[in-house]
C-alpha cells in the first residue's frame, strides 16, 4: 500500500518520470562480437565556449569493469551524460555494441535499453520497504496506472530474490529504505538498477561518505558483477580504485590522458603531474 501511495503522491499531470517512460524502440541484441560493447569516438562537446570533451575515445569490453579517474573538471560527468543521452555531443559518434546508435536514442530509451546508472546520491524512495524499491524498479510496463495495480510474477520474485543476496539486504527487505545506513542505499539503488538487467552499469563515486566496511562491501558487490556486466566506475578515492581496479583509464581536459593498470597509470609521469601528484 506504501508504494501505491507514493506513487499517487509522485505522480503529476506536467510531469513524466523514468519509471513510467515506454520501452525502448533499439533492438536489444546487443552485438558484441568484435568485443567491446560501448565505442565512445571522437566525441566533442563544449558549454559557453569551454571544452569538456576534447575528441574522446573510450572503448568498454563486454563484461569488463573499468575505472576511470581524473582531476575535477577532466570530463568524467560530462562521459556519463553523452553516454545515457542527457547531453548531445557536438561531434563523434556513440554506439552500443555494433548497431545502436546511442546518439539517435532518447535519455528514457538508454534507460530502458540496457544502459543504467548510478548517481553520487542515492536515489530511492525512502518512504518504501527494500523489497518495494526493487519492486517497483522491475516493473516490465512502465504505464502508471499498470504499476499501481500489478503483481510480481514468479520469475520476477526470483529474480529480486536473487537481487536481495546480491547487495547483501536480505535481512533489510521489509525495513522502510529511509533507515538504511548510507552505503546500504547505495547498494539498494544498484539492486534497484540490477533488477533491470542491464547489460552496462555506469557508477558515480559509489564509496563516497562510506564507512571503512561498507566501502569493502562496495568492492566486492562491483567486483562480483563485471562478467554479466559491464561495469564503470568513476571515483575519486584511490585506495578504493587499486582494490577493484582491472583496468583504468585517467581522463585530462575532456580526453585520455593515459591508460593501463593502476600500476602503470600511477607510475605515468602525466598522471602524477596532472592529477595524482596533487
Amino acid at each position: 500500500m506504501k508504494a501505491i501511495e507514493q506513487l499517487r503522491e509522485t505522480w503529476r499531470r506536467d510531469q513524466v518520470f523514468d519509471i513510467v517512460q515506454p520501452a525502448p524502440a533499439f533492438d536489444m541484441n546487443i552485438d558484441t562480437k568484435h568485443g567491446p560493447i560501448l565505442y565512445v569516438e571522437d566525441v566533442s562537446v563544449s558549454f559557453d565556449g569551454f571544452k569538456a570533451l576534447n575528441n574522446l575515445n573510450l572503448y568498454i569490453d563486454d563484461g569488463e569493469l573499468r575505472c576511470i579517474i581524473g582531476p575535477n573538471g577532466a570530463g568524467k560527468t560530462t562521459m556519463m551524460d553523452v553516454i545515457t543521452g542527457k547531453t548531445r555531443p557536438d561531434t563523434g559518434s556513440v554506439w552500443f555494441g555494433q548497431r545502436v546508435n546511442l546518439l539517435r536514442c532518447a535519455e528514457h530509451e538508454i534507460a530502458r535499453g540496457g544502459i543504467g546508472r548510478k548517481f553520487q546520491k542515492p536515489t530511492i524512495f525512502e518512504a518504501l520497504t527494500v523489497w518495494e524499491n526493487l519492486e517497483l524498479a522491475c516493473a516490465s510496463d512502465k504505464r502508471v496506472w499498470y504499476i499501481l495495480n500489478r503483481s510480481l510474477s514468479g520469475e520476477q520474485r526470483t529474480r529480486l530474490e536473487e537481487v536481495l543476496v546480491q547487495i547483501g539486504l536480505v535481512e533489510e527487505r521489509h525495513r522502510d529504505a529511509g533507515v538504511l545506513s548510507h552505503g546500504q542505499k547505495q547498494w539498494l539503488e544498484i539492486g534497484m538498477l540490477l533488477v533491470q538487467n542491464p547489460r552496462v552499469l555506469l557508477v558515480d563515486e559509489p564509496v563516497a561518505g562510506m564507512t571503512g566496511e561498507e566501502v569493502e562491501h562496495t568492492a566486492a558487490l562491483l567486483t562480483s558483477l563485471a562478467g554479466k556486466h559491464s561495469v564503470i566506475v568513476v571515483e575519486h578515492d584511490m585506495a578504493f580504485v587499486r582494490s577493484i581496479a582491472r583496468k583504468v583509464t585517467v581522463l585530462h581536459q575532456g580526453s585520455v590522458l593515459a591508460e593501463g593498470s593502476m600500476d602503470q597509470v600511477q607510475n605515468d609521469p602525466r598522471v602524477i603531474e596532472v592529477y595524482l601528484g596533487e
